[in-house]
């Protein structure tokens, strides 16, 4: 995690300028995780390389940290994200553009205690265990929840580590709660009960949303591709939306993400019916990716990094935060 955390720290725009420009003339390098998403059926069936007429390589990462590490270091053009880990990056100094909002708060990321931890509410962390992956959108929410409870990390004895160090250690009893998202989720409401979900933390002052990102040289240079493969995410995400029946445990799509993702088709559907999502047409709006500094997105990625900030997490915290969203991509994305 330490090595992680300070190749990123100390990686700079200049180290991702020489590999955008090679990788326009071949293939583009994607960075996904692991939790289910609608789109990743195209990762598993090919959609985003046919309908971009590139070649695509998908690589999967544990988390944003770790995919923010390899676009700075020149390895990954476009990457899946969530908005602390996008913050973070950004405030130091980072040059990519969200260009497809993928998901929002949902009840697809949430905080889950240990049966017979003695945690029946969120006062009650005080002296606990706790994990999230380091820089997430849930480390974020963890510690949201806590200053809310005028709790410090140090009171609860928090640990960031990657999720399946958080399972492992999970496992092992090690841990009273962990801020988790699929399919650490699942393995963990085993012997474990929810406390709070993203959405509930989002509503008590923390929203937080994912993001495909791209490079912004390389979204300077390859405008088509980006408007394609938000295409792709979005046709994905309307059927979702559109047709649930197609989406179920036993469907091909579900059973499309387990061979991806790894669990059962039952578990991939099951996380599918917690995700938040938001119709292209509404995040062409300001509500989210258009208007620049006003946008919705930009927002919290202000007040995400101002946090992160008075936690010692960042050191700067940017003016503005407007010109690392776009809703040029998604406006013709139906």
């Amino acid at each position: 995690m330490n090595k992680t955390l300070t190749r990123f720290a100390f990686a700079t725009l200049a180290a991702v300028l020489p590999f955008t420009a090679e990788a326009a003339g071949g293939k583009v390098v994607v960075g996904y995780q692991t939790d289910a998403l609608p789109s990743s059926v195209g990762i598993a069936n090919g959609d985003f390389a046919k309908a971009t007429g590139t070649e695509v390589d998908f690589r999967k990462f544990n988390s944003g940290a770790e995919i923010f590490a390899a676009i700075a270091s020149g390895d990954v053009q476009v990457g899946y994200v969530g908005s602390s880990p996008f913050a973070a990056a950004t405030s130091r100094g980072l040059d990519v553009k969200a260009f497809h909002l993928a998901t929002i708060s949902g009840t697809d990321e949430a905080l889950v205690v240990r049966n017979g931890s003695g945690i029946e509410k969120a006062g009650d962390l005080k002296g606990k265990k706790l994990a999230a992956a380091p820089v997430s959108t849930d480390h974020y929410q963890l510690l949201a929840v806590l200053k809310q409870e005028k709790l410090s990390e140090r009171d609860a004895q928090v640990f960031a580590i990657p999720q399946p160090d958080i399972v492992a250690a999970w496992n092992r009893g090690d841990l009273d709660g962990a801020f988790v998202w699929d399919p650490a989720l699942t393995e963990l409401k085993k012997t474990g009960t929810v406390l709070l979900t993203s959405r509930q933390v989002a509503d008590r002052g923390a929203p937080t949303f994912t993001a495909w990102v791209a490079t912004a040289p390389f979204a300077k240079d390859n405008p088509a591709f980006l408007k394609s493969f938000a295409g792709v995410v979005e046709k994905y995400s309307a059927s979702f939306q559109s047709d649930k029946a197609a989406w179920g445990p036993d469907s091909e799509n579900a059973k499309a993400l387990a061979k991806l993702l790894g669990g059962t088709p039952a578990d991939q559907a099951s996380a599918l019916s917690n995700l938040s999502l938001v119709p292209a047409q509404q995040q062409a709006t300001v509500s989210w990716l258009a208007g620049g500094e006003g946008s919705g997105a930009a927002k919290i990625l202000k007040a995400t990094a101002e946090f992160l900030k008075e936690q010692k997490k960042i050191t700067t915290v940017l003016p503005s935060y407007g010109g690392f969203v776009t809703a040029d991509y998604v406006k013709d994305a139906r």
